[in-house]
């Protein structure tokens, strides 16, 4: 007797946010979407915002406080840490009567970033550091919202929230990690300065070119990372489109830029600019463009692509940044960047240590 047997795959089974507005002033809306959510008068909702809204009337006084919510302003100067988080976390066990009913993190990667770990850590035990990896989270997080305020890292639609740790670089990749609900509104980015429009629309650029160049690629990344491209080429490399058009089109792209990852990964750019942001505390956004500028060998179209874009723009990178290390600084980079084992295999396939040599990774930043 024959027995036919099919082989079993375990495909993997993700989140999404489940809840997502779009269009200018939905802003407005904010609290119509989370009064349902609060539980009582002793839970209050905390609102994470970038400090360069302090003294913002345009924007704060349209965020509906009540009871015992209050707004923390935190600056996005730095990338967010762990210890950051846990001090966060303190303040608001330490001064709230009941675990909030929400947190809310409005302005860009670094806030979002914030506002889901935070999230996290309220209802799972210890230190946030412990949590650096992927599935790590027990419990799931209290309700949060995400609202940017600047467009291009897919921190509103990621299952990740990177922070920098003691020993490393790496985000909380998690179920619990992706926001509940989202708000899209592309007036909120329009006092954003040109040079970080830039890096961060670039980010959302090199989250395509990653993607769709790895070897993770698959059609569900693939419907994702080609519409994320495409609109990042009308924004950033067409003068056809106004400024409200730029403006929601790249609001978009960041959208489908952080879901052609979700399924996916990222590659060489973001393991090596890692390095640069654990060790000198580099920006993500300028980061990863600086890396990128230097990685023909792996994506030269998107490379030749990049630099017609950087220049049409006349955007002039940092440039000699890791001049004066010494080989035990360039060591921490190289073992930053190597422990990021899944965005190497994305990039080069399984056999990547083949070609990835802590001698390779030295010269690639000593360019930079």
């Amino acid at each position: 007797m024959l027995v036919n047997e099919k082989k079993l795959i375990a495909y993997r089974n993700f989140p999404m946010v489940p809840r997502v507005i779009f269009g200018r002033g939905s802003f407005n809306q904010l609290e119509e979407i989370i009064t349902p959510r609060r539980r009582n008068s002793f839970a209050p909702f905390i609102f994470f915002v970038d400090d360069v809204f302090k003294g913002n009337a345009w924007l704060t006084s349209r965020i509906p406080l009540s009871y015992g919510d209050k707004i923390i302003y935190v600056s996005a100067s730095e990338e967010p840490k762990t210890s950051q988080v846990d001090e966060l976390v303190e303040e608001i066990i330490l001064t709230t009567k009941e675990k909030p009913s929400g947190i809310i993190g409005i302005g860009g990667g670094t806030l979002l970033d914030l506002a889901k770990a935070v999230s996290i850590m309220l209802t799972n035990d210890g230190d946030t550091r412990a949590y650096q990896g992927w599935d790590l989270v027990k419990n799931p997080a209290v309700y949060h919202v995400g609202i940017p305020t600047i467009s291009g890292t897919g921190a509103e639609v990621s299952r990740t929230t990177v922070l920098t740790g003691p020993e490393r670089k790496l985000g909380i990749n998690s179920d619990y990690t992706t926001f509940d609900q989202v708000i899209l509104d592309p007036e909120l980015t329009k006092d954003v300065p040109k040079n970080q429009w830039f890096y961060t629309g670039m980010d959302c650029f090199i989250h395509c070119i990653e993607s769709l160049n790895g070897t993770y690629i698959n059609a569900f990344s693939q419907s994702y990372g080609e519409k994320a491209y495409d609109l990042c080429l009308e924004v950033f490399d067409s003068s056809q489109l106004s400024e409200t058009e730029a403006q929601d089109k790249l609001m978009m792209a960041s959208w489908h830029g952080g879901m052609s990852i979700a399924y996916s990964q990222v590659g060489v750019a973001h393991a090596l600019s890692y390095g640069l942001s654990f060790l000198l505390g580099v920006k993500h956004g300028i980061g990863n463009c600086i890396v990128f500028d230097h990685l023909e060998e792996f994506y030269p179209e998107g490379v030749a692509q990049f630099k017609k874009m950087k220049e049409k723009h006349d955007i002039e990178l940092p440039t000699g940044l890791c001049a004066d290390l010494s080989d035990h600084d360039f060591k921490i980079m190289i073992d930053v960047a190597l422990s990021l084992e899944p965005l190497w295999e994305n990039a080069l396939g399984k056999d990547w240590r083949k070609t990835i040599t802590e001698d390779k990774l030295k010269h690639l930043y000593q360019m930079m």
